[in-house]
């Protein structure tokens, strides 16, 4: 088994290398003229794009204000999931969920580490 300080520093290192590398392609194509060009043009469509979306929200905000407090609750019944998963499994209880058509999904927890 690794030390986990190893495993750390190995991808820290590929993520500096990467960091690196995006910043060689970066530079290659911010100094190519044509993709300068298109890039005015993808502001300009994207300018118009703005325009007509804020045209059609105008028309559609009941739907979109319906939209956004649905979107509210999916993410609070996530969270409610969790918790309930997560209970569960302290509890050394079965931890899965079977769908309408007798699919059965079983929890994928994963782990970060955060800077303290």
């Amino acid at each position: 088994m690794q030390n986990l300080n190893e495993v750390f520093k190995r991808i820290q290192d590929r993520k500096r290398e990467q960091k690196q590398i995006r910043a060689i392609y970066k530079d290659a194509l911010e100094s190519n003229n044509q993709y300068l060009e298109v890039l005015e043009q993808l502001k300009s469509l994207n300018d118009k794009k703005k325009k007509i979306v804020a045209a059609v929200q105008i028309d559609f905000k009941e739907e979109l204000d319906k939209l956004e407090e649905i979107k509210l609750n999916i993410v609070s019944d996530n969270q409610l999931l969790l918790d309930i998963s997560l209970h569960n499994l302290f509890a050394a209880q079965t931890v899965k969920i079977i769908d309408e058509y007798k699919v059965e999904y079983e929890p994928k927890f994963s782990v970060k580490f955060k800077r303290r």
